[in-house]
């Protein structure tokens, strides 16, 4: 204990402790003026003796010469980390982060600071850390603070590695909004779709339809866009792109499943352009007669060496990788341009091969579809759509962007309008000056314009009727390469489709090992972590990039890829519906922590954009629809049973706490009802792992039944500590959740069990939702404690009944109370162990409580520690221990065959039949069959006994047997009788011995006592406990568990001891017992 701290001088404000400590947190008084420092005269310079004078900074930075007295000894201010990984702990002594002129006053509380939020790996600053509330709040003589170091050399060291990430991260490439973000949108959005597909789909849809394909496209992208600016401007945006928007607003199953297939899509995407590429090139080299092999090995060949030079090009680093980009869409600009150009400049030469420039006719003709070859409008539509799938080509670098939050919505949604204004353009452009088929032959022109055409080329001169019994060559519907045709320099669109091809698979190169990095850090798989190692300035993912490049080498050595494509498609529109599906769940759920900066977005478009998404999948390609569907919740159902330990608030937990409150809000409104009854139980265990066998028992009945909370008293002579006492809350709910048991811990500190019993009683639980059964542990060793603890113990039970609660008490003959054998759950504390201890051996304490109550911790005994042997040598049990070991754990296993007895002697409303009755229902009690017990007269046991058969048939439960017991008033035997009178001997008052005075004043202070008056008037009924437990052992000795209807004792009439004698006697020497009674409300009914 710390003596108390010395008043300071006059005029001087306490310290927070002595400067002579050696605590790391030093908080010194602060003369706050030179004047007022000179004025204190002879105090003022004791003061300057006694305590280091700060200076202190104002906001600006610069030193207020009045507002410090400088002094010699002043140093240059100690920044202290905190515990942690490497935090900063705001408590620079000369600086404004801590002692800080706030409001005109010198305190040690900081004012907002934007460091203060930042995450622990923040990876724009260090983390700072606020003084804490204990800090402010905490008595001047503890100790707040401790220390993490154990000397100066670890703390230098732990200093310097955030410095070191620090200036790491300044030196590291970061892109803008346009180098990172519009560049890569528009290379892949500008695929060889522009080049060598647009044309043909205007032949097909016609202009009209080709426009509302384009439209179509755009309006799902533009959606998927909204929604990703929605989501990359709900806070910091760190690398991973789809994954980590995705995981980070749906949680690790909906983020892991689409994070695997979109990096995989990805990788598969870069053998799909690769191969593209390889095809124009083999191509080539077919019109020179310059073929290697044959025409499959040789796209092998190009596509090989060109995976190879894009691998060089990505791990030369990000700024080669975005230098070549550039390059790529200078390229790819100058040949849209050449192509738009070359369509103004009609060339005679051109006509036979149908281009003629703009003209009327054309276009007129070319308004309308014109589909063939089976071809339909959602079948053009499925093979120009995957053009579009290149939006997230900026967000899937979001750790390389210097602000992801401004640069993704700018850079995604600036692409999707310029891609798609020129996708128009190049439709209409298209189908205004070239007719859909064409001969190419120049002998076909027809002398004068005959008045009878039917057709735009025949107007312009041209007869072209041929092309409709086939095999032209030329137009719209059958020359892919028409732009070529058109442009004004044909090799430049051949440089173009280079260029389009290059630039989306190097986009998909980057992207793919940046996305499974991301999601390799988050151990979302195991076997995986593998992967998320980086190398250099950048955290450069070289061993995922290894990896995408040795699926796209798979898949272009493969060179079929008609079946896969369709499949790629289905995956990016699978991570676009969740996109969408996240903004809309987000909104949904209204949760505070989703206040997105770009406001241009609506829930309800979000989810018609997530449909849209899901039916385009079908549209596209309808069996790589389901196998993605498929794929998509194989992974979702292997994360969810995983569960990897993380927690990043998404909208599902948010959704959940939404439709957890209101059914909670609406079961209040409704009134109860027999047929909704649950038995909600209090359970008052102490530590959950403290008596397991109770623990287990009620935790049979409960599980997806009713509401089961542990109730733990914790009680003691020093002052609580509420902060511990949260920290064990949590832990042990952890624990309970690690052992899959359906409860909840709630600890209370109080001065006693039955005080700390009636805050439970009357506070557990929320709205119907509350508990109302309470279960306690018997007190197999009350004999060997205080009586004033048995006087608290069934002062709870009448308290319980005060409250309209049910009681339940289970007893073994071994008892309940396993804490005082440490070890024996070794999950619970290895949190808070080193990681080098991993050997635990049971050891033995001395302080066993022998169930003395159910949830007291007293300041001897607080949590269930664990011990190591010094030796490293196990303790050996005592038999006992042995014996309680084996009979804790023996409701965790499936009970064999044999019966539960239920000894329903009093009508309770029916929780003494429920109970048994829900047991049998689970699959460890389910070759248990229920006998019953109940008493007659023995002239009517037939009737009695059928009298029930047609109760239990009604409340619809099974039987085994129905025994009436006639003889239960018979008289015990005088042996019982006699242990019994032994049993009372040292509780009894004796009143008739002492003065009267004398016995009222012993009465007052020990009420328990038997008063004889008591004993005669309740002698029948002592009887008749005796007679009871004769009968349990005769009938129920075998069962697997007896449950019994408890007696009852009248408040203020009944004694503390007396009550516990007749307990005892009635469940002593007997298997498992549970006695039972309800609040005399039905709980059973046979109405439908």
């Amino acid at each position: 204990m710390s003596a108390p701290p010395s008043s300071p001088p006059a005029g001087q404000r306490p310290a927070l402790r002595s400067t002579d400590g050696q605590s790391r947190f030093q908080v010194d008084v602060v003369a706050e003026g030179a004047a007022r420092a000179a004025g204190a005269g002879a105090g003022g310079e004791e003061a300057k003796g006694r305590f280091r004078v700060v200076n202190f900074l104002d906001p600006g930075g610069g030193a207020n010469p009045q507002d410090a007295a400088p002094d010699a000894g002043c140093q240059n201010g100690d920044t202290v980390r905190s515990e942690g990984s490497h935090q900063t702990h705001v408590s620079d002594t000369h600086s404004s982060t801590y002692y800080m002129r706030t409001f005109g006053h010198n305190t040690v509380d900081a004012v907002p600071n934007i460091d203060f939020y930042r995450h622990t790996e923040a990876a724009l600053a260090e983390k700072l850390v606020r003084p804490s509330l204990s800090e402010l709040h905490d008595e001047l003589d503890k100790e707040p603070f401790e220390d993490i170091f154990a000397n100066g050399e670890e703390s230098a060291a732990a200093e310097e590695l955030p410095s070191k990430k620090k200036s790491e991260s300044v030196s590291a490439v970061k892109f803008g909004w346009i180098k990172g973000v519009l560049i890569r949108c528009m290379l892949n959005i500008w695929g060889v779709m522009l080049f060598i597909r647009m044309s043909w789909i205007v032949g097909q849809a016609g202009i009209a339809l080709s426009c509302a394909i384009i439209l179509m496209a755009i309006v799902v992208t533009t959606i998927t866009g909204l929604s990703t600016s929605a989501i990359a401007t709900n806070g910091f945006v760190r690398g991973g792109g789809a994954y980590y928007l995705i995981s980070r607003s749906l949680g690790p199953e909906f983020g892991g499943s689409i994070g695997l297939i979109f990096a995989f899509a990805n990788a598969v995407a870069v053998a799909m352009y690769v191969v593209g590429f390889a095809e124009t090139v083999v191509e080539l080299l077919d019109s020179i007669d310059a073929v290697m092999t044959d025409e499959i090995n040789d796209i092998r060949i190009v596509g090989t060496l060109t995976v190879i030079l894009l691998l060089g090009i990505s791990v030369a680093g990000m700024e080669w990788e975005a230098k070549a980009q550039i390059i790529l869409l200078v390229i790819l600009v100058a040949a849209i341009f050449n192509y738009f150009i070359g369509s103004f400049i009609p060339v005679k030469s051109k006509e036979p091969m149908g281009f003629f420039g703009y003209r009327a006719a054309i276009m007129m003709e070319n308004i309308g579809p014109d589909f063939r070859d089976e071809e339909t409008f959602f079948s053009v539509f499925a093979i120009f759509f995957p053009a579009a799938t290149g939006i997230l080509a900026g967000a899937n670098i979001s750790g390389d962007l210097s602000d992801p939050q401004s640069a993704i919505p700018k850079g995604t949604l600036l692409a999707i309008l310029v891609t798609g204004v020129v996708y128009i353009a190049v439709a209409v452009s298209a189908g205004s000056c070239i007719v859909r088929d064409a001969t190419g032959d120049h002998n076909d022109t027809i002398p004068a314009p005959n008045v009878n055409c039917t057709d735009a080329a025949c107007t312009l001169g041209y007869d072209f009727s041929i092309c409709k019994e086939g095999g032209c060559k030329y137009g719209l519907q059958n020359d892919f390469q028409v732009m070529s045709l058109v442009s004004g320099f044909g090799p430049l669109i051949t440089a173009g489709i280079f260029s389009a091809t290059l630039s989306s698979a190097l986009a998909s190169l980057v992207s793919a090992p940046k996305v499974f990095q991301a999601l390799c850090k988050d151990n979302i798989y195991p076997g995986l972590v593998v992967f998320a190692k980086g190398y250099g300035k950048n955290n450069e993912p070289l061993r995922a990039y290894v990896l995408t490049f040795c699926i796209g080498l798979a898949f272009i050595l493969i060179a079929e890829l008609n079946i896969i494509a369709p499949i790629i498609s289905n995956f990016f529109l699978a991570s676009y519906a969740l996109i969408n599906f996240s903004v809309f769940h987000a909104s949904l759920a209204n949760s505070p922590g989703w206040r997105p900066s770009f406001k241009y977005y609506n829930k309800w478009v979000s989810l018609t954009g997530a449909v849209l998404c899901c039916v385009v999948m079908f549209i596209i390609n309808w069996w790589a629809a389901l196998l993605t569907n498929v794929i998509v919740l194989a992974l979702y159902i292997y994360v969810s049973y995983k569960k990897p330990d993380v927690n990043w608030g998404s909208s599902m937990q948010a959704l959940m706490y939404n439709q957890a409150l209101s059914h909670c809000l609406h079961l209040t409104g409704v009134e109860d009802h027999i047929k909704n009854f649950r038995p909600q139980c209090l359970v008052m265990t102490g530590y959950p792992n403290a008596r397991p066998a109770l623990l287990n028992l009620v935790h049979s009945f409960t599980k997806d039944v009713g509401l089961m909370v542990c109730g733990h008293v914790r009680t003691g002579s020093r002052r609580p500590n509420y902060k511990d006492m949260l920290n064990d809350q949590l832990r042990y709910q952890r624990w309970l959740l690690k052992k899959k048991i359906k409860a909840f811990y709630n600890p209370v500190y109080a001065d006693d069990l039955r005080q700390g019993a009636q805050y439970l009683l009357q506070a557990t639980g929320l709205g119907r939702l509350k508990t109302n059964t309470l279960v306690l542990g018997f007190k197999n060793a009350w004999r060997d404690g205080h009586m004033r603890d048995v006087e608290t113990y069934i002062n709870t039970i009448h308290d319980a009944f005060d409250l309209q609660y049910g009681v339940v008490l289970l007893r073994l003959r071994e008892g309940l109370d396993v804490s005082h054998i440490q070890g024996q759950d070794e999950l619970l504390l290895s949190q808070e162990r080193t990681p080098g201890l991993r050997e635990f051996v049971v050891a033995v304490s001395v302080g066993r409580d022998n169930d003395s109550d159910s949830s007291k911790v007293t300041s001897a005994q607080s949590s269930p520690l664990i011990h190591k042997d010094v030796k490293g040598q196990s303790v050996q049990l005592s038999a006992g221990d042995q014996k309680l070991l084996e009979a804790s754990q023996q409701f965790r296993k499936k009970q064999c065959k044999g019966t539960i007895d239920v000894w329903w002697l009093f009508d309770d409303g029916g929780l003494t039949l429920l109970i048994p009755y829900l047991l049998t229902n689970k699959k460890k009690w389910k070759d248990c069959k229920i006998r019953v017990f109940i008493g007659g007269k023995i002239n009517r046991i037939d009737h009695d006994r059928r009298a029930m058969a047609a109760l239990l048939s009604k409340f619809r439960i099974d039987f085994s047997d129905i025994t009436v017991l006639g003889d239960i008033n018979v008289k015990p035997k005088k042996q019982r009788k006699e242990v019994f009178e032994k049993m009372v001997e040292p509780y009894r008052l004796r009143e008739d011995d002492m003065e009267q005075e004398a016995a009222e004043r012993l009465k007052a202070e020990e009420p328990w006592r038997i008063t004889d008056n008591e004993l005669e008037l309740y002698r029948a009924k002592t009887n008749r406990q005796i007679r009871l437990n004769e009968l349990l052992q005769e009938h129920s000795s075998t069962a697997n568990l007896i449950v019994m209807s408890m007696p009852l004792a009248r408040k203020g009439t009944v004694s503390s001891a007396l009550y516990m004698c007749w307990l005892d006697t009635l469940s002593k020497d007997l298997p498992p017992i549970l006695l039972v009674r309800g609040n005399h409300q039905s709980v059973l009914t046979f109405y439908s």
